[in-house]
């Protein structure tokens, strides 16, 4: 999106209440009312996802990863340094959000980093830095007569010793699945947030909620609340 997209969101955010959340955090949350441990749900004062989301929702069609993804919550959570403000390594629940998790990291830069429990090993390939600094990916040293600033050859690790950091640029989306949505758990550190960070998170349902799944009946009714594009936090 663009700067002043970026703007307005944020701006109507602000016009509602922000409630505090863990780990110095401040949230607003559009969705069903839910007990994860009992796993229990209804509809409760759900009206929708906010207006100002119709948009973005509409142009997450144009990712081809994002086919058929039908939001039914949105989560807005406020970082600021001052609070000290991170989110521990998790898992986002499976019983009710479906594989695709979906975030827009607003009003600036961060760091999403990825860690496996896992006993499994993983490959690391070698990564070339040129002299220039930057990165080959393997396979694609054209120019092996270059200099190179160092050389890592192929290794298996443990998952549980490799940590990945992914970048996030301010205004970015990021979309987790597969492995990053059911094998590695995410997180934000302290360290990463150097000013203030607005993240919007979108959810879809599981199978069970789906066409064809035990609760369909009750998956459609939350997405049509949903969908209508009317709510305010709950």
């Amino acid at each position: 999106i663009g700067e002043d997209e970026e703007s307005e969101i944020v701006e109507l955010m602000d016009r509602d209440d922000w409630k505090p959340s863990q780990s110095g955090r401040k949230k607003q949350d559009y969705g069903p009312k839910v007990n994860f441990k009992k796993q229990r749900l209804k509809a409760g004062s759900f009206t929708g996802l906010p207006s100002f989301s119709k948009k973005i929702v509409a142009q997450m069609k144009g990712c081809s990863v994002l086919g058929g993804f039908l939001p039914v919550e949105q989560c807005n959570l406020d970082y600021l340094p001052e609070r000290g403000s991170a989110i521990d390594p998790h898992f986002d629940d499976w019983w009710l959000w479906g594989e695709r998790l979906v975030s827009l990291n607003l009003l600036s830069k961060t760091v999403l980093s990825m860690s496996c429990d896992s006993e499994d090993s993983i490959q690391l390939f070698p990564t070339f830095v040129k002299e220039n600094r930057e990165l080959s990916p393997p396979g694609s040293l054209a120019e092996t007569s270059e200099r190179m600033n160092c050389i890592f050859s192929p290794r298996l690790v443990p998952s549980r010793e490799v940590a990945v950091a992914i970048h996030l640029p301010r205004r970015s989306l990021v979309v987790l699945y597969g492995d990053a949505r059911y094998k590695w758990k995410h997180a934000i550190y302290r360290k990463h947030i150097e000013h203030r960070r607005v993240c919007v998170t979108f959810r879809e349902l599981s199978a069970e909620f789906s066409a064809g799944g035990r609760h369909e009946e009750l998956g459609k009714e939350l997405l049509e609340i949903a969908l209508s594009f009317q709510g305010r936090p709950v």
